[in-house]
């Protein structure tokens, strides 16, 4: 692991000072990690992929799972945004397993300000994404998976929209030596996006110095499309120390999108019992000008009325000027 992640890094200085083309895709709220269990492990989280937030993370882990499991994340993002996910997974045998989800970023009402109305018009306006996803993972051998979601998004500021589709690809290979994996993923490959609504249209004057002709004829801005933030992520994950009672899991994480120059990710995770976890990870290494960095995490977990098992998860992540996000989930097995 200490090789992969040295050769990671010097993979990452040979990008320095190149453009990065940041805050050039749309779509960016796809890029929100999902999950406090996997985000308390720095979201060094492909290549162990092993509950209901595989969906988001890499949906060739979902082939592994054997029973019903549903997740609910709700997270305080920066600036007073809300953030929510839900998801559900159902096993159907040696066909594999399906699942969907449910992703919505919002914020509050605010003010329709104007130069000549700087207090306000009367009227508001919000900010609303959302990511509606049908996903299917399957077992091919007994170490390999593989997975795939499809995905419709939408994005809506006041009374402009924009509307996509892409899919999600991911892999998942496990080997015989202390359960070490290799997992990789290419996330969000689909149609760029581009705002269209009633306020592009405007008035306008096609010859102002002319005295006399029509000043009020419709007219539409024209807006650009932007291509979705698609990301590959390859990354490998074994159990360090592994007895019955206890278990501590080590995951690294390389990571190269089109918005930004490549990263590394390291998390861990400890587990007493599967019923009291504890979790640390650094995201972002060797990436120029992050705000991310230290997450920490925690987890309980109960089994109650035979089958049915609920853990609930919490994680902290430091965001630097932007200072810090709190992520909860709850994740329920049947």
């Amino acid at each position: 692991m200490i090789s992969l992640v040295l050769s990671i890094y010097l993979f990452a200085q040979s990008f320095e000072g190149k453009v990065t083309n940041v805050g050039t895709t749309s779509g960016s709220f796809l890029e929100i990690g999902v999950g406090a269990r996997a985000i308390g492990m720095g979201g060094a989280f492909v290549s162990t992929a092993n509950d209901v937030s595989a969906i988001y993370w890499n949906p060739a882990g979902l082939g592994k799972l054997s029973r019903p499991e549903v997740l609910f994340v709700h997270t305080n993002w920066i600036a007073d945004i809300s953030y929510d996910f839900a998801a559900i997974v159902l096993p159907i045998g040696r066909y594999g397993t399906i699942g969907a989800s449910v992703t919505a970023l919002s914020m509050g009402e605010m003010k329709v300000r104007t130069v000549i109305l700087p207090e306000g018009t009367g009227e508001f306006f919000d900010s609303r994404d959302m990511a509606i996803a049908v996903s299917y993972g399957l077992k091919i051998t007994d170490r390999f998976l593989i997975g795939f979601n499809g995905k419709y998004i939408s994005q809506k500021i006041w009374k402009e929209s924009a509307q996509g589709f892409a899919i999600d690809v991911g892999t998942l290979f496990r080997t015989t030596f202390n359960d070490l994996r290799i997992g990789a993923t290419m996330m969000n490959f689909g149609t760029d996006m581009q705002m269209d609504g009633e306020d592009l249209l405007v008035y306008h004057d096609i010859d102002q110095q002319q005295f006399g002709n029509n000043d009020r004829i419709f007219a539409k801005l024209q807006t650009n499309k932007w291509p979705l933030p698609l990301t590959f992520q390859a990354g490998i994950a074994l159990e360090a120390y592994d007895t019955k009672p206890h278990r501590l899991t080590l995951a690294t994480e390389a990571m190269h999108p089109n918005n930004n120059s490549e990263s590394v990710h390291l998390g861990m995770e400890y587990a007493l019992q599967e019923l009291f976890f504890l979790r640390a990870g650094y995201r972002n290494l060797f990436l120029t000008d992050s705000e991310e960095g230290l997450t920490l995490g925690t987890g309980l977990s109960s089994r109650l009325f035979g089958n049915f098992q609920i853990t609930v998860d919490y994680a902290y992540a430091d965001f630097g000027r932007l200072e810090n996000v709190h992520r909860f989930s709850v994740n329920m097995k049947f």
